[in-house]
């Protein structure tokens, strides 16, 4: 009995695999393997969209002329405009810190490319990880400016000719913050001036929106704040595991909430309209970006699609009203960097949600927490994760040992119901009997060997997600040939060794009775271990790390019970 069902959890395992690697090939781009569908992939066109101005609404993009919408105007009816079409005089500059290596545009004092100085490019090594950029193959850009409100008309927005005020451009040993001044002309009575201010180790710049009224009538200017990316999956990522690539938004009122590109192609879309906390973001593989307002402070949520491949996140702030001569300034701020999650906890509510653990978020932050202490302890990501698996396996030694008890005794009594099956081969409700009566008699469980390892199954699982979103093990070696655990192994030595204990698993188990049965055992393994070869290796370690620890736990118990050492090798001869 216990045969049939470990088969039954074996099929149900495929199939789930096979269902998984379908929508795999589909969050990839690829066409589905075992299902296809009809719908074809949108083709990027990222040059045209570089250029597409901001916007809350789904229509055409305004001209300068038409911009001005009613204060409090909810996004998706009030576009954010562009600031014409004429040609314009760009100035660029590159400024440099610890941590980051940036270039800004006078068009719309924006950034337009950000390389992250401490974390390696997956290609090239020698270079940093760029996170924003805006070429003729990718575009990835935060942007803001005004929308227009009472008494305004074209104001000034990320498209708007700026100029760029002298003043260092690197920050000095000894230093610990770098500002970069951006001066708009005047605009529809309104000035606007963008300082970044750049602070040393830290991923989160401070963006002051400064609004003058140089008019003689009130404003009420709105700001905006978007992230603007393709649809496209970060270059380098692998298509063996899936990650989210897209917008994210939080509030207090529904917290996180992921939003897939083809849900903002089919308009299904359910968020918060306004909040009085929460921030926008972008999401990938192991980074993010985030813009953040003060707490309390009003904003309203948005999400659309830009262009054909290019889509936006952001947050509308209405300044109020400024009288003729007077300013009103808003202090934003913009993360760009690695998803760690103390330096995201620590810059405002619910931005450690980023690094995604999915539905077992609740297993996987102690997880992370105690992997954390390791590598404080140990000093090497690798043998923290070894040591992980062992305290895990000393934490439900006891459970894997009622497991393993239960084989050690299936396997004991299996030359018995070997026998059985063949003499009553013809009779199969009298060979169920008597099965149940051995199973009596002997004392011996069907279940006891599946119960307390599915109860186990969520906590590994938390695990691989803890493994696969924390940016800690990009590029960290572990031992020789292994120099990034996040990386296939480059000479497949531990998914080899992780297959051969896989089998060696197998052949350690109760061989089931049934010969089509005891095939599936042995090919099911391999099967599954295929996908190891092009997994991360911190992953593929950990799970070499798991099979050695049960495989030494599964002899220790069937030596301490007197049932002999005895390997299952496959018979597929007949």
């Amino acid at each position: 009995m216990s045969d049939i069902r470990r088969t039954i959890l074996w099929v149900i395992f495929g199939f789930s695999m096979v269902l998984l690697w379908d929508k795999w090939q589909i969050h990839n781009g690829k066409p589905a393997t075992f299902f296809p569908s009809a719908t074809p992939a949108a083709a990027p066109e990222p040059q045209r969209g570089a250029n597409a101005g901001p916007s809350a609404g789904h229509g055409s993009v305004p001209s300068a002329s038409s911009q001005a919408a009613a204060p409090g105007t909810v996004p998706g009816a009030a576009p954010v405009p562009t600031q014409g079409t004429e040609p314009q005089v760009h100035e660029r500059v590159t400024v440099d810190t610890d941590v980051y290596r940036l270039q800004f545009d006078s068009e719309g004092g924006t950034l337009i490319f950000a390389e992250l100085r401490k974390y390696a490019d997956t290609a090239d090594k020698a270079k940093g990880f760029v996170l924003f950029d805006q070429s003729p193959t990718r575009v990835y850009l935060p942007q803001s400016g005004l929308i227009g409100g009472a008494g305004a008309g074209g104001l000034p927005t990320h498209k708007t000719p700026m100029k760029l005020m002298p003043g260092p451009r690197t920050l000095q040993d000894g230093q610990n913050t770098l500002s970069i001044r951006f001066e708009s002309p005047d605009l529809g009575g309104i000035k606007l001036v963008k300082t970044w201010t750049l602070k040393r180790g830290a991923y989160d710049m401070v963006v002051r929106h400064e609004v003058v009224n140089t008019g003689s009538t009130p404003v009420a200017p709105q700001l905006y704040l978007q992230l603007v990316r393709d649809g496209n999956k970060p270059p380098g990522e692998s298509s063996f595991y899936s990650t989210f690539t897209g917008p994210a938004i939080y509030t207090e009122a529904k917290k996180y909430h992921k939003i897939e590109f083809k849900d903002i192609e089919a308009g299904k879309i359910d968020i918060d309209k306004s909040a009085t906390n929460g921030y926008v973001a972008m999401v990938q593989h192991y980074f993010a970006s985030a813009w953040l307002l003060p707490q309390g402070a009003q904003r309203e949520f948005f999400v659309r699609k830009v262009d054909s491949n290019l889509y936006s996140v952001g947050m509308l702030a209405p300044l109020g009203t400024i009288a003729p001569g007077a300013s009103q300034a808003v202090e934003a701020r913009l993360f760009a960097g690695p998803e760690i999650e103390k330096t995201l906890e620590a810059l405002t509510p619910g931005l450690e949600l980023v690094k995604d653990y999915g539905w077992l978020t609740i297993l996987a932050k102690p997880l992370y927490w105690l992997l954390d202490h390791l590598h404080k302890l140990l000093g090497n990501w690798g043998w923290a994760i070894v040591a992980l698996v062992v305290l895990l396996k000393l934490a439900f030694y006891w459970l894997n040992a009622k497991a393993y008890a239960s084989m050690a005794k299936m396997k004991a009594i299996n030359p018995k119901i070997m026998e059985m099956r063949e003499r009553l081969k013809d009779n199969p409700r009298q060979l169920q009997t008597e099965m149940m009566r051995i199973y009596r008699e002997e004392k011996v469980n069907p279940l006891g060997g599946c119960l307390p390892i599915v109860i186990q199954i969520p906590v590994f699982i938390a695990l691989y997600w803890v493994l696969l979103s924390s940016v800690e093990m990009r590029n960290a070696p572990w031992i020789g040939w292994i120099q990034d655990l996040s990386s296939p192994d480059p000479y497949f030595i531990l998914p080899l060794l992780m297959t051969a204990s896989s089998l060696l698993q197998t052949a350690l188990n109760p061989a089931p009775p049934d010969p089509v049965q005891a095939k599936m055992m042995w090919f099911m393994p391999l099967i599954f271990s295929v996908m190891f070869f092009f997994f991360p290796s911190g992953l593929v370690l950990y799970w070499l790390t798991n099979n050695l620890l049960s495989i030494a736990q599964q002899w220790l118990i069937n030596h301490r019970m007197g049932v002999p050492l005895r390997l299952n090798l496959p018979k597929f001869k007949g």
